[in-house]
């Protein structure tokens, strides 16, 4: 299923494009900039705090991120507080990770389907910003959180992978993967 949100049409599960690794991103041009405003807008459309390349049908190693202070772990505000949102970030990896957290988590393209992931509570990262200068930065709590799930994405990956027991959302997800292949004439 492919639902229009914002400028860019969201990608949803079952479309095969979730299961791609992204290419990195040699250069970032005046279009891939435009394309993160894209994602950006998309992103706050759908009321979410991240979205990747391959959730809007995107093969680029790029994601967006914006963690409303209010959203964040009341300890972690100030420990984020020097990031500065939106993030936009091309070919973006992990350096370190540390401590755990589990929370609920959902996914833009998995629409109403939340369940328990463990994540590290504390990433530090390093991604070329919007115009192109490396940056590091380290997260904690939520933004730790949305910067291992969007990261995920790039190399194919989706939430799910990381849930424990399946079996309560099992129902949904199938129910998901069967609309959007229909949808995209793949059933």
């Amino acid at each position: 299923m492919a639902k229009k949100i914002g400028p860019l049409t969201m990608c949803h599960w079952g479309n095969p494009v979730l299961r791609q690794p992204c290419q990195p991103v040699m250069v970032v041009t005046e279009e891939l900039k435009r394309l993160a405003i894209e994602m950006i807008e998309t992103m706050y459309s759908a009321n979410g705090v991240g979205l990747a390349a391959p959730q809007v049908g995107r093969h680029e190693s790029l994601c967006v991120i914006d963690v409303p202070e209010d959203a964040e772990k009341d300890e972690c505000v100030e420990l984020n507080a020097s990031i500065p949102m939106p993030l936009v970030l091309f070919n973006p990896e992990i350096l370190t990770a540390e401590g755990e957290q589990t929370d609920e988590e959902g996914c833009l393209s998995f629409p109403s389907i939340h369940a328990p992931v463990t994540r590290a509570n504390k990433v530090s990262f390093t991604f070329l910003d919007i115009n192109g200068f490396r940056q590091t930065h380290t997260a904690y709590g939520l933004l730790a959180r949305a910067v291992q799930h969007e990261l995920e994405h790039l190399k194919g990956g989706v939430f799910i992978d990381n849930v424990a027991d399946r079996a309560p959302i099992e129902a949904k997800l199938a129910k998901l993967e069967a609309k959007t292949k229909r949808q995209l004439g793949l059933a």
